[in-house]
Order: C-alpha cells, then sequence, then structure tokens
C-alpha cells in the first residue's frame, strides 16, 4: 500500500502515474470549461453545469494542495517555491469570490489561468527547462539588465534624432521607449518611425542589436538545456 508522500510525490509509481494522470486531466477539463465560460449567450443549464465543474476541480486542487503541504519535508520552502505558489493560485480565486461581490474582484479570474502552469509539474520537458533556467539565471538577469539600458539608450537617440522633424510622435524619451522595445524585439508595428536620415542611420543599427538580443538569450537557454540533459543522464 503506498504512502501519501509516494503517490503525490513519486510520479515513478504505479499510484504515483495514476495521480499524476488524473490531475493532468482535471486541469485540461477546468481549462476547458473556463475557455466554455466566455462564449455568449450560454444557457442557465450549462452555466451551471460549468460552476460544478469549476466547484469540483476547485475541491480537487485544494487537496491537492493540502496534501502537498502535508507531505513536504520543507513546507514554507515548499509553500514559497514556485509550484507552491502556482498551487494556491490555482484555488485563489475562487476563495476570494465566496460571499463577495464578485465584480470587484474580476481581475482575480486571471488567476484561474495559472492553472496550465500546474501541468508543468508533470512534464519532464517543462522540469528541464525549469532547471536550465535555474543554470542560466545569473546569465539571463545580467542580460536583461544590459537590454534595459540598450533599451533606454535607443530611446534617447532616436529622441534627438526625430524630436524636431517628429514632435509629436517622438515628444520625450518616455514617448520613445515604445519605438525603442518594438524595433529592438524586431517587430516594427509601424505607427512610429524615423522619417530623418540620422533616425534611419541609427534605426539600423537599433536592429541589428535587436538580432543580438533575440538570439543570446536562446543561445543561454540552449546551452542550460543541454547541462540539464546531461545532468538527468
Amino acid at each position: 500500500m503506498p504512502t501519501l508522500k509516494q503517490v503525490v510525490e513519486d510520479s515513478d509509481t504505479k499510484a504515483g502515474k495514476t495521480f499524476d494522470l488524473f490531475i493532468q486531466a482535471v486541469i485540461v477539463i477546468s481549462l476547458v470549461s473556463f475557455t466554455i465560460e466566455t462564449l455568449p449567450d450560454l444557457s442557465p443549464t450549462t452555466r451551471t453545469f460549468l460552476r460544478g465543474i469549476e466547484i469540483v476541480s476547485v475541491i480537487i486542487f485544494t487537496v491537492e494542495y493540502l496534501a502537498r503541504v502535508l507531505v513536504a519535508s520543507n513546507r514554507p520552502a515548499f509553500i514559497l517555491s514556485f509550484f507552491g505558489l502556482i498551487d494556491l493560485l490555482a484555488i485563489l480565486p475562487f476563495y476570494l469570490g465566496m460571499g463577495l461581490d464578485f465584480r470587484s474582484l474580476r481581475a482575480f479570474r486571471l488567476l484561474r489561468l495559472v492553472r496550465i502552469f500546474k501541468l508543468a509539474r508533470y512534464s519532464a520537458a517543462a522540469r528541464r527547462f525549469h532547471r536550465a533556467f535555474l543554470i542560466a539565471k545569473e546569465e539571463l538577469a545580467l542580460f536583461l539588465f544590459a537590454t534595459l539600458i540598450i533599451i533606454y539608450l535607443a530611446a534617447v537617440g532616436i529622441y534627438h534624432f526625430e524630436n524636431p522633424a517628429q514632435p509629436e510622435a517622438f515628444s520625450s524619451v518616455f514617448h520613445s521607449l515604445w519605438w525603442a522595445v518594438s524595433t529592438l524585439t524586431t517587430v516594427g508595428y509601424g505607427d512610429i518611425y524615423p522619417i530623418t536620415a540620422g533616425g534611419k542611420i541609427f534605426t539600423f543599427f537599433i536592429l541589428a542589436a535587436g538580432l543580438g538580443i533575440v538570439s543570446i538569450p536562446a543561445g543561454l537557454v540552449a546551452s542550460a538545456l543541454a547541462k540539464a540533459r546531461e545532468m538527468e543522464d
């Protein structure tokens, strides 16, 4: 007879695999139900049925969360961990709405979307990606800081080039930040763009830098994923 800890935490046993598959199915059903709720003109019967699915799902997720807290070797560490917070946020909107006027708490309905992240707990690839992020987190943090500096410098540069010619589009460095973000990410929405020669030349260099901003994190993550796979082997 497997113990509760084996069922909840050990996915190598038959009971653990069954538990994992059951929770995954509940997560998918809950997300599908949430999506159907957004359809207009649903009948009262359908809404009642979807509400029933939500209640049952929350009960299951609550039992799962309490079970994981109960069997955790370090309970405070689990509660404050990534998956611990995800598990809590998956059930929090339901309890926030009980006995209250939910109209003022509609924003919390978005927290139900975190249930999709619960699936990551049961995916070996997702766990590997999480491990890779931990391996490369210092490099990624440094790169993010450098990216923020480049975005600011790009906004300042385009402001000085384009403000005299387009005072409305590039009225300040703050307004120019939107152009810097969309250009460095190579999205280029085209809502604001340079028209001066200096601004166009400056944009060329910013676009070149943007290619690096996109590719460097991908390389870091790919390298970290390879290390994470080696650690598993």
